[in-house]
């Protein structure tokens, strides 16, 4: 096995070597999410901590690693009643993001399943990481159906495979841990809050702190084992305060004051459920322990409402994580018992609050390399003063940004056909998942079977086969794969006129309201999203297509308006967006929404001949699309309806875009695109 970085040579990232220190210690905990930029040591830091953990018994060639004090009584490889009893290190496995189904919960070997009952069982990454760790790096870009199986598993902690008829159970407890980036998306509210605790890394910005990071990286890649043996001894002094913390965190009391204390805290941030109660609660614990204490105070209390709500308070994917310290120490004061004073800082090493050098994570001064420098305070992401003065505007004519109306539930709008591209909620697809219709000869390894196709094809040769029992003679030309249609994502490009003719505030406020609702709908539906806005005598891309839709929102709030309306350079814009995407990732189909009144007045001599063939060129390449009518007041010219025949697709209004809707029937791009071939033919 290759060399790990050492955890105690990680530099800086307090937080996070905290809540991973706090796992180790207390399982019960429920895992970390980290959330940070590129190139901070996420993973570094996370793949560290598995050297640390104390050794786990097993029993002895049990593919499911049960434990020998209980044993569980359901386990494929059982019983257990009279087996030996071994002992391994504890594991960290990785979840892959593009990671089979049969790969996670495990396969089974349908031919003998068929041809001779017998449910031969080979484990996945689920069994491995029973009583270890599953670690899954960008656990934000996980596909959706991997999404629901570690669902599944992490509320009952076992793992069901179902094939055919076949049934595997055993059980799957683990500590969930997951990095990502959030400029690549969100993660899904349900597997967000399984996450325990959760924190924020960011590069330091302290040169000193920088130049160190550099320094021991260098020379680790140098010669990993020398360097790993001259962090040895940090590494088995952190190895036995956790062992230490481990034993004593059973006497560890919660007094009431203190649970009262949680549910005012988890009451006052508005979470939903009570899993965040019963995390803090447990958070708390670890944290007594780990600065050797048995009674937990309100230090501990306010660490891990630091560590456990900031996910958790969000209300919508584009609400940032956080919390509001100054609301959490009055809740702390208000509900502070009589009895809960604040202890006097122990002396010796090893004790302490957690946020001293005993409570929270091992100094670094003492290491090898000389004294660690000091963590930087991280002045990005601050919160913005309500008094703060509003962005002026910058160019002639230009009008500042304004807010976006209340978002609101959208139709529905979809490609045409059928895709095979990534996995999502919009348009029909070819899928893993969904509903079965029809089979084909299997390409490579077998992953969805179907039955009747099979034993059909298998039927007609068991006499020359010599069939004399009662199982069919299945061999491997009679297998069918199951084709299956389900939903994908697609590429929602957002082209959004932001020109004078669209500038008076209270339409402005509708149009980014709209946007936003369907951002939120894209985000929903696992959308890729990008973001191009005109106006004056030009377009921008404000937003390369990525995952991350609350960047889009924030690109979206900052929009000024003013000038002319370039419209055919905002289509052509979007045009040249699409080619490259097309070349990047060509399975995900792309769907155009250009959100306008269909005024063109920028561009050209002719602006309303530039703009409708600009328009017939997202047609002739059949580009999905729907046009956003933003025209206001009694008297409308229906520009846009003329730019989405141009387009061919179709034009909705505000009110139209409404789920809640009662002015038609609902409108999608596949049943305009049927009108329109109709037309032509």
């Amino acid at each position: 096995m290759s060399t790990r970085f050492p955890f105690t040579a990680v530099v800086g990232m307090d937080d996070l070597r905290l809540a991973l220190l706090l796992n180790a210690v207390s399982p019960a905990v429920g895992g970390v999410l980290v959330r940070g930029e590129k190139g901070t040591a996420k993973s570094t830091a996370v793949r560290a901590l598995a050297d640390l953990l104390p050794a786990v018994p097993v029993v002895a060639d049990c593919r499911f690693s049960c434990d020998p004090a209980s044993p569980d009584a359901g386990c494929p490889d059982g019983p257990h009643s009279d087996a030996p009893s071994a002992e391994r290190a504890a594991r960290m496995v990785e979840l892959p993001v593009g990671a089979s189904e049969d790969r996670l919960v495990g396969a089974l070997d349908i031919e003998r399943a068929l041809a001779e009952g017998v449910k031969a069982f080979e484990p996945g990454l689920l069994a491995d990481a029973h009583r270890g760790i599953l670690y899954v790096d960008e656990v934000n870009l996980l596909h959706d159906h991997l999404i629901d199986l570690l669902l599944d598993a992490a509320a009952m902690g076992s793992s069901y495979v179902e094939r055919e008829g076949v049934s595997v159970r055993h059980a799957a407890r683990f500590l969930l841990v997951g990095t990502m980036n959030p400029e690549e998306g969100e993660l899904r509210p349900q597997l967000l809050d399984r996450f325990g605790l959760t924190v924020e890394v960011a590069a330091s910005r302290e040169p000193e702190q920088r130049v160190e990071v550099v320094r021991r990286r260098l020379a680790f890649e140098d010669d990993p084992a020398a360097f790993a043996a001259r962090w040895a001894g940090e590494e088995a002094e952190l190895r036995g305060r956790i062992a230490t913390a481990r034993a004593l965190l059973p006497q560890v009391t919660l007094g009431d004051a203190v649970l009262l204390q949680i549910a005012a805290t988890c009451a006052a941030f508005e979470v939903d459920g009570m899993r965040a109660d019963i995390v803090m609660a447990r958070t708390a614990t670890a944290l007594a322990a780990w600065a050797g204490r048995t009674d937990v105070t309100s230090d501990d209390v306010r660490q891990a409402a630091l560590l456990a709500l900031p996910h958790r308070r969000r209300r919508s994917p584009f609400d940032a994580p956080g919390l509001d310290e100054e609301k959490l120490d009055e809740t702390l004061e208000q509900f502070k018992g009589d009895g809960d004073e604040p202890e006097p800082e122990p002396d010796g090493p090893g004790d302490g609050g957690p946020d001293g050098g005993g409570g929270g994570v091992p100094p670094q001064g003492d290491g090898p390399d000389g004294p660690a420098p000091e963590s930087a305070e991280a002045p990005e992401n601050a919160p913005t003063p309500e008094n703060a003065p509003a962005p002026q505007p910058s160019g002639a004519g230009e009008r500042a940004a304004v807010q976006a109306s209340e978002p609101f539930r959208t139709k529905v709008l979809s490609v045409p056909g059928l895709g095979e591209g990534a996995a999502g909620r919009r348009s029909r697809a070819r899928t893993e998942h969904g509903r079965t219709t029809g089979s084909v000869r299997p390409r490579g390894a077998l992953t969805k079977l179907h039955l009747a196709a099979t034993v059909q094809a298998a039927a007609p040769h068991q006499k020359a086969r010599g069939r004399t029992g009662p199982g069919l003679v299945v061999r491997r030309d009679d297998l069918r794969q199951a084709t299956r249609e389900g939903r994908e994502g697609n590429l929602v490009l957002f082209a959004v006129d932001a020109s004078g003719s669209m500038a008076a505030r209270q339409r402005m406020s509708a149009v980014k309201g709209a946007v936003l609702s369907l951002l939120l709908d894209a985000y929903q539906r696992r959308d890729k999203v990008g973001l191009i806005t005109f106006r004056g005598r030009d377009a921008e891309v404000a937003l390369p297509p990525t995952s991350s839709v609350d960047a889009a929102a924030a690109r979206l709030e900052k929009l000024p308006t003013g000038g002319r309306t370039p419209l055919s350079a905002g289509l052509l814009k979007a045009h040249d967006v699409l080619r490259v995407e097309r070349l990047r990732d060509p399975s995900r189909r792309p769907l155009l929404v250009v959100v306008t009144d269909g005024r063109a007045t920028g561009g050209g001599a002719d602006p309303v001949a530039l703009a409708a063939r600009a328009a017939r060129l997202h047609a002739s390449e059949g580009t999905a699309a729907v046009v956003v009518d933003c025209e206001t007041g009694p008297v409308r010219l229906g520009l846009a309806g003329e730019l989405a025949r141009e387009l061919g697709g179709t034009a909705v209004t505000l009110d139209e875009l409404r789920a809640d809707s009662i002015a038609g029937l609902v409108r999608d791009v596949q049943g305009h695109h049927k009108t329109t071939a109709r037309r032509a033919a």
